[in-house]
């Protein structure tokens, strides 16, 4: 079995999710500080919701991170299980040839 690909699988998830989790923040950051500057009376107000979503955005990111980081450790175990029976099955077969 190939598991290349899985591996690419689990780069490319955590790598999409810290790309998407930079540009939201920097959305949120980029959009609050044009609110401040439009409005600066109401700054306190906008950076509470600003702080507030990028908290969220980084909750999501680490929780998407975590499933992964945990596909990516099912898979080392996988391939670990799968290494184990491939020399199983080739263990009595390399005894036999050692007996002739």
């Amino acid at each position: 079995m190939d598991f290349g690909l899985g591996y690419i699988g689990v780069g490319i998830a955590a790598g999409v999710t810290i790309l998407g989790a930079a540009l939201g923040i920097g959305r949120i950051g980029g959009s609050a500080t044009e609110g401040i500057s439009r409005q600066p009376e109401a700054g306190g107000k906008i950076q509470t919701a600003m702080i507030i979503a990028a908290a969220l955005i980084e909750g999501a990111a680490l929780f998407a991170l975590v499933i992964a980081y945990s596909a990516g450790d099912t898979l080392n175990k996988a391939v670990t299980a799968t290494v184990a029976n491939q020399a199983k099955a080739s263990a009595p077969a390399a005894t036999e040839e050692k007996g002739k």
